[in-house]
Order: C-alpha cells, then structure tokens, then sequence
C-alpha cells in the first residue's frame, strides 16, 4: 500500500461507466416490488429485468398516436355500455299525424 495516492485527477459518479444500462435507486412501493419478484421466481427470471421489461413495454404503448383502428375499437368497447346505461329517449311522432 502506497503512503499517499493523487485524486487530482479523480472524477465524481460511477467507478465504471455501464454502457446500456444506468444504476439507479429509487423507491417501489412494498405490494408492487413483491409481485415482480413472485413472477420472476415463476418465470426463473429477475425481478428487476421482469420490471424493466413491463416499463419498455409501458413505453412503447404509451407513445402511439391513436389510429382510426383503435379509436374503432375503444368506441365498439365504450359504445353499448353508455347507450345500455342512459335511458332511452322518447319515440319522435310522425309529423302530420294528429296528437294523442
């Protein structure tokens, strides 16, 4: 061991740079950590690449424009449940036609 050592020209942050990847803390709500690592030790997997892999995922989905497809789709979803939970409006009467 050498009696002294030269930091002038150290550098702050990580000892080794990571090329793709970046080490992080940050805190994870306790039911939300526990569900990941459940599935990783289902899958064989690790937890941290099963919660990478769903915000990739989040990602991707979350930057699409909505395309007419979609937009389609949302309405055939959407549609009947409104009309089945509004009330029906009223039959128009025929015009000419004597009320009553």
């Amino acid at each position: 061991m050498k009696a002294e050592y030269n930091f002038s020209k150290g550098k702050r942050g990580a000892v080794i740079p990571q090329k793709g990847k970046t080490r992080i803390s940050i805190f994870i709500d306790n039911s939300v950590l526990d569900a990941f690592r459940a599935r990783a030790e289902k899958s064989g997997s690790g937890y941290q690449t099963l919660m990478n892999d769903a915000l990739r995922k989040y990602l991707a989905e979350a930057d699409q424009p909505v395309t007419a497809k979609v937009l389609r789709q949302i309405l055939r979803e959407e549609i009947p449940e409104y009309v089945a939970g509004s009330p029906r409006p009223a039959k128009r009467r025929a015009r000419g036609g004597t009320p009553g």
